[in-house]
């Protein structure tokens, strides 16, 4: 799944030390692995003997990485540490993104579960989220676009009246928007 995060805010931008982004799983998910951005914790991964998953919080809470991030960690529009502008003031520079890979986490939409309790910490005044809602599914196209597949669900959901989070699948895609 990637993560992006735009600040449609005309002139409140989010500061050093930036934001945090954290929900709790509906089931037992975990994180296996993450690229721009980490959770702050990995929590109890101990009944996986051998490759243990990157987080196995049933609440992770996940920050940006910071400048002068190997490349090989990194996607586009990450490793700002959480700062981000105003799309009014810095377009290329109002958008914070992440990878993550999510496991046991179902593979029907009758099986995967929504997140829900979201929250976005960030400095200055605090968010408030809604629960999160399902929606149409979003279709991905090949490069050659001879080929459509689609998310298993969309997960919208909304934090006060500056923000509003749009997942597309845990495991696929999800957009977040501030504005």
């Amino acid at each position: 799944a990637t993560v992006t995060m735009f600040n449609y805010q005309q002139f409140r931008h989010i500061p050093a030390p930036g934001w945090q982004l954290g929900w709790s799983w509906a089931k037992k998910e975990v994180i296996w692995s993450m690229v721009g951005a980490q959770a702050t914790e990995q929590g109890d991964c101990s009944k996986f003997k051998s490759a243990p998953p990157h987080c196995c919080k049933r609440d992770p809470t996940i920050v940006d990485l910071l400048p002068g991030t190997p490349f090989n960690q990194q996607i586009a529009n990450c490793c700002k540490a959480g700062v981000i502008k105003t799309f009014n003031q810095d377009p290329g520079n109002a958008a914070s993104s992440f990878q993550i890979s999510v496991g046991l986490a179902g593979t029907t939409n009758k099986t995967v579960k929504m997140p829900k309790n979201f929250t976005l910490r960030a400095p200055g005044p605090g968010y408030t989220c809604g629960r999160a809602l399902v929606g149409r599914p979003t279709k991905y196209y090949s490069s050659d676009g001879r080929r459509v597949t689609q998310a298993l669900s969309k997960l919208p959901t909304h934090c006060s009246s500056l923000l509003a989070l749009y997942c597309f699948n845990t495991l696929r895609k999800c957009i977040s928007k501030l504005h």
